[in-house]
């Protein structure tokens, strides 16, 4: 399934403007819409993780080609620069180039992983995808960015969790593989949310109470009345703008939203685990991608998530997972279950 990172019912709210300065907005979001329903009406196989012969002791380097789609949507694109080149001089390439890069060295030196499918996977991505494109998103194989609109959406590429939030949809592709539908998909978009932050965290060394927990900050031009598309630490306070609404997100299972749309809330929902996660972070200290990240990473790892997860079992293999690596009654296990207990899921 293909996974973009701006939410359906935001690019609706845009679609629905009528005031003449929106008016091109408007249609950018129209198009974004039409374009990303067209996507995910393609229907991939899951894809197996790669066997123990295909993966190396120690992780190899990122392989990594950045494309210029030349505001068309014909991918890959022009080749602008590849693996160990210098700056292409434009700033989105070199953001996604950047961006590749922190991702999979948070992969390789924190997780042990090579690249996005523990096989050296080469990370390919095209930038400067059709005009206006308000989106970002992994078809599966690579990453595609938009330049944005100007006046909501600035490019796609400025924002670090971004980019290691849609590579992350390719991590649990060949993992977990959850649908991309109600509580499971709620969980596959945060876990994107979860490692998209620790890349953004680990890319600028800051540990949890200098993070800023937000996803998809720096996007917003200064016309919108809002900091990022969501709030790890505060769901429902990322945004609050005569044109885009409020942010919707639910901060517990007490504001759980039932709805048939965005498939069944995937980004709405995934408020609640990603409050989970930050209430983790917060009472550990220190660096996210350490011990919580590790609790993520192994809950995501372990085989033991079904495709249709419930926000339930996901919670009790996080919980399973921190007494394995940690210990039962450790400091680790107890914030587990204390986050959960906190965000009204029943462990």
């Amino acid at each position: 399934m293909i996974c973009s990172i701006v939410p359906p019912y935001m690019l609706r709210r845009i679609a629905a403007q009528n005031e003449p300065r929106l008016r091109a907005v408007a249609r950018a979001a129209k198009e974004s819409l039409l374009h990303i329903k067209d996507l995910q009406a393609i229907r991939t196989a899951p894809l197996p993780a790669a066997p123990p012969s295909a993966r190396q002791a120690k992780p190899g380097p990122p392989k990594r080609t950045i494309y210029d789609a030349g505001s068309l949507e014909t991918l890959p694109g022009r080749v602008v620069r590849k693996e160990g080149a210098p700056a292409a001089g434009d700033s989105a390439a070199d953001e996604a180039y950047e961006g590749l890069g922190n991702t999979h060295r948070l992969y390789g030196e924190i997780f042990g992983r090579d690249s996005i499918d523990d096989a050296g996977l080469p990370l390919d991505a095209s930038v400067h995808y059709g005009k206006l494109y308000d989106n970002a998103f992994w078809d599966g194989s690579q990453m595609v960015f938009g330049d944005g609109d100007g006046q909501i959406f600035q490019r796609f590429t400025k924002s670090v969790s971004v980019i290691g939030h849609e590579l992350a949809h390719g991590v649990t592709q060949y993992t977990a593989n959850l649908a991309y539908r109600n509580q499971a998909g709620a969980l596959n978009e945060s876990m994107s949310d979860v490692f998209g932050v620790l890349v953004e965290q680990f890319a600028k060394k800051e540990s949890v109470e200098q993070a800023s927990w937000l996803i998809g900050e720096g996007l917003f031009t200064d016309q919108v009345q809002g900091a990022a598309l969501r709030s790890m630490k505060a769901p429902g306070t990322a945004y609050d703008d005569d044109v885009l609404g409020k942010d919707p997100q639910p901060d517990s299972m007490d504001t759980y939203v039932r709805t048939s749309a965005d498939n069944g809330g995937v980004h709405i929902n995934s408020g609640i685990p990603n409050r989970a996660f930050y209430l983790v972070s917060a009472a550990l200290g220190g660096n996210a991608w350490e011990a919580p990240g590790q609790i993520w990473y192994g809950t995501l790892t372990s085989g033991a998530l079904p495709a249709t997860c419930t926000f339930g079992k996901f919670a009790r293999t996080t919980a399973a997972t921190a007494e394995e690596l940690f210990g039962a009654g450790s400091a680790e296990h107890d914030a587990v279950l204390k986050a959960w207990d906190t965000v009204k899921v029943k462990v």
